[in-house]
């Protein structure tokens, strides 16, 4: 018969199983309940248990005990059944009762048995199991006797060398413990073999069960499980792992050598471990090997280093993440701002490709446009025309004269300007013939493509009326057909910015398109 996991308070591997009736039930149903034995009934099952644990040691049963493997009898005794005792344990905690030796899976003798009856005991008084991260038993339960933890220290050696094998004289020290009457005397045994026995001596520094503190012991911390039955709640990761952290700085031992890359690193105290965990030196996948129990396996498969290495490998994936998205910031940022360069290159060229186009074509469209007419004229022989017709231009009209011709200045109209000039010449200039012909006007104006950039299309007329004075036009009138007074600016604007032959009389010149 076996429990169903909602009846217990640990967790089980996937496919394992509790056997009812057996000391580990009701150990977790115990457990479950936020209570514990007392010394007297702990004792009273351990003593029984070493008697017949001698027994069967003594008739050449080699077993594995473990809480799961002791079955209560009518008698309301706990005893090793030979069926559940046959196979290693599967159960974290069960595993955590065999010594050392034992966990390959390979059963051995007494000595082993006293590792396990140790550690049943331990369980059994701090429901806490053997290993790392363990406490000594005083710390949990105050007022045990100090005697009691000097028993548990030597049972619980770690190398078995150094470890006793007599399992009655482990149950005439344990049984001291118990009220008198309480529990049934052990048959005699010499307790000194607990000490030494034959050609070794027991090396407690090498126990299992960490040395006692330097000073006054460390404050009470309640154990986390019954905490969370009596509290007001279940306690969160940080206390957890804060309460994990104290229970393994109890033991300041360099015990733990961590292999990495192949190479053998520390040993390290649990602090120091912890420390390196937290520096990012060491990972879950690296392996861990404890010199005391010389168990070695990666640290994401200790429960008590995996936590801070989960811990640890958060902190990694996180600021990973971070450093990832500063990256993709800082890429897309220059991405945009390369992009954004390359778009204005790719429209720059664009636009000048197009403006290239735009003058070429125009330019060649307009070279090709027929002249309707044209022609020149010099003021001075026209002078008798009738300027109150003339149109007056704007700006400064006569800014001098030169050899008694005037000198104009620029911005006027063609009408304006021709006004001004024939004004100041009738008051007694000299005359004389226009000394820039036509052909000379035409290799300047008849050209189309000063004016390519303002966009004139094809189907307009213009009409230009140019005054031209010492080699630049001082007075433009352009029409279009039709009216486009932008078209008309821009090409009066061209127009004005041309160098023709260079003479000091005024001539007038028109050019239709």
């Amino acid at each position: 018969m076996t429990l169903p996991q909602q009846h217990l308070a640990t967790p089980l591997p996937v496919g394992a199983s509790v056997h009812a009736g057996s000391l580990r039930a009701r150990m977790e149903e115990l457990r479950g309940r936020g209570g514990r034995l007392n010394l007297q009934q702990a004792v009273g099952i351990i003593v029984p248990l070493c008697v017949q644990a001698a027994e069967l040691s003594r008739s050449g049963q080699v077993l594995f005990i473990h809480p799961s493997s002791l079955v209560e009898d009518p008698s309301g005794f706990f005893r090793v059944s030979p069926e559940l005792a046959r196979n290693p344990p599967i159960l974290p905690r069960d595993r955590a009762c065999l010594a050392p030796e034992a966990r390959s899976g390979k059963a051995t003798g007494a000595r082993a048995s006293v590792f396990a009856i140790g550690a049943i005991l331990y369980e059994l008084l701090t429901e806490q199991s053997v290993g790392p991260g363990m406490r000594r038993p005083s710390e949990l339960m105050p007022g045990l006797p100090h005697a009691l933890e000097v028993v548990l220290s030597k049972a619980l050696v770690a190398d078995p060398a150094h470890r006793p094998d007599d399992l009655l004289a482990l149950a005439q020290a344990l049984h001291q413990f118990a009220p008198p009457g309480s529990v049934a005397p052990p048959p005699p045994a010499d307790v000194t073999h607990l000490d030494h026995d034959g050609g070794f001596d027991v090396d407690v520094s090498m126990s299992m069960l960490p040395p006692e503190p330097v000073g006054p012991l460390p404050s009470v911390r309640q154990n986390p499980v019954q905490s969370s039955k009596r509290g007001a709640g279940k306690p969160d990761a940080t206390s957890e792992l804060a309460s994990l952290k104290a229970r393994l700085e109890s033991d300041p031992r360099p015990r733990y050598v961590v292999v990495k890359d192949g190479m053998d690193h520390g040993p390290f105290n649990a602090v120091e471990l912890l420390q390196q965990i937290a520096n990012h030196t060491f990972h879950d996948s690296d392996v861990v090997r404890d010199t005391l129990s010389n168990e070695e396996r990666p640290i994401r498969d200790w429960d008590e280093f995996a936590p801070f290495a989960e811990h640890a490998k958060l902190h990694r994936e996180i600021k990973a993440e971070k450093d990832a998205i500063h990256r993709v910031v800082a890429q897309e940022n220059r991405s945009t701002r390369g992009k954004a360069l390359i778009g204005l290159l790719l429209v720059g060229s664009v636009l000048i490709a197009a403006g290239i186009w735009f003058l070429t074509d125009l330019g060649r469209k307009n070279d090709e446009v027929a002249v309707v007419g044209e022609s020149a004229q010099n003021v001075e022989v026209d002078a008798g025309l009738d300027t109150s017709k003339l149109k007056k231009g704007g700006g400064r009209r006569v800014i001098g004269k030169s050899g008694g011709i005037p000198i104009l200045g620029g911005g006027m109209s063609c009408e304006g300007a021709q006004a001004a000039y024939v004004e100041e010449m009738n008051v007694g200039g000299p005359r004389g013939q226009a000394d820039i012909t036509a052909s000379q006007y035409s290799s300047v104006l008849n050209r189309g493509s000063y004016f390519g950039h303002c966009g004139v299309p094809d189907s307009m007329g213009v009409n230009i009326c140019a005054a031209v004075q010492n080699g630049r036009a001082v007075g433009v009138t352009v029409s279009t057909r039709p009216p486009d007074r932008r078209a008309q600016s821009c090409i009066a604007a061209a127009v004005r910015g041309l160098r023709f032959p260079s003479n000091p009389k005024l001539d007038v010149t028109r050019t239709q398109f």
